[in-house]
């Protein structure tokens, strides 16, 4: 669906993106995960054919998505900036709508409306932040687009609302496969959806895999500073922080498995797939604790 090489956007003098290569299968649910500033936004609008890119090959569909009335025809991107016709109520958009988009499922949308209580009515500069986010929400599933692009989609929802935008995600793709991928901050939330993440780090492609190995990547270390300090000679440190007087956890990238046996000394904490994001894209190693070490 996606294939991308040595991709970049600059802004005058500022990279947004910088020399990213990822290949994105069809038909597959992916995180694109990233710390404020990391190209996100930019990479997604790169291939909604919202930006042209400065460098490198961008191929969707097999087309260049800048110029592609196919790539156009069959994508929709979903955030918290749609801008939709104020003088139109909710219920002439979600008519409106089935000229667009060629999937297009009236009665899902009509079904969704009423779940999620949202007033036929109302016009969407009269909603609130979470109301306008969920109907947006609607829209990129009424829309059964074969490309379906979430930026940060839940942005005002409160947590019950959240909970069941992931649950009709899932439910929707299942009845409907299609290719989505998922901005969020709420990583923690959202891995359970999701086959493959990737993770956008410094403007760039910084690790593109499974859910199930992302979490391998990384492991905690708890156990007599000696002994800990013995086993990430072997190991990149990514934290390391005392928990009480001679004993530290520290958070170690792994490239393989760790037998118990051989370390009945320490004690190790498998990661969730949030944890390591966050582990494994912190700007210095050890993290916050380091500004205040000595202060």
């Amino acid at each position: 669906m996606i294939k991308c090489e040595n991709l970049s956007k600059k802004y005058r003098s500022t990279h947004a993106l910088s020399n990213l290569s990822c290949v994105i299968k069809e038909n597959t649910i992916t995180g694109v995960i990233g710390r404020n500033g990391a190209g996100k936004t930019t990479f997604l609008k790169l291939i909604a054919g919202y930006l042209k890119k400065t460098t490198g090959e961008l191929r969707v569909m097999d087309e260049n998505p800048f110029n592609s009335l196919k790539v156009s025809a069959n994508t929709i991107f979903i955030d918290d900036q749609m801008n939709l016709p104020t003088s139109l109520d909710l219920e002439e958009l979600l008519d409106s709508f089935s000229m667009f988009y060629r999937n297009w499922n009236d009665s899902l949308a009509k079904e969704l409306m009423a779940y999620f209580q949202l007033p036929q009515k109302a016009y969407v500069q009269n909603l609130s932040k979470g109301m306008l986010s969920t109907f947006h929400a609607i829209i990129g599933f009424a829309a059964r687009c074969p490309l379906t692009i979430y930026d940060e989609p839940t942005t005002g929802m409160d947590a019950a609302v959240r909970k069941d935008f992931y649950r009709a995600l899932l439910k929707d793709y299942l009845a409907f496969p299609r290719t989505i991928l998922l901005s969020s901050h709420h990583l923690d939330e959202i891995e359970n959806l999701l086959e493959d993440v990737l993770i956008i780090h410094q403007q760039h492609a910084f690790l593109h895999t499974s859910v199930s190995e992302l979490k391998e990547s990384v492991i905690g270390v708890k156990g007599e500073k000696g002994a800990v300090d013995r086993f990430i000679l072997m190991h990149e440190k990514l934290s390391y922080t005392e928990t009480m007087p001679g004993f530290v956890m520290a958070v170690v990238k792994m490239s393989g498995n760790v037998f118990q046996s051989k370390h009945p000394d320490l004690t190790f904490t498998n990661l969730s797939a949030n944890e390591a994001f966050v582990y494994v894209t912190a700007p210095t190693e050890g993290g916050i604790d380091r500004v205040f070490t000595g202060s």
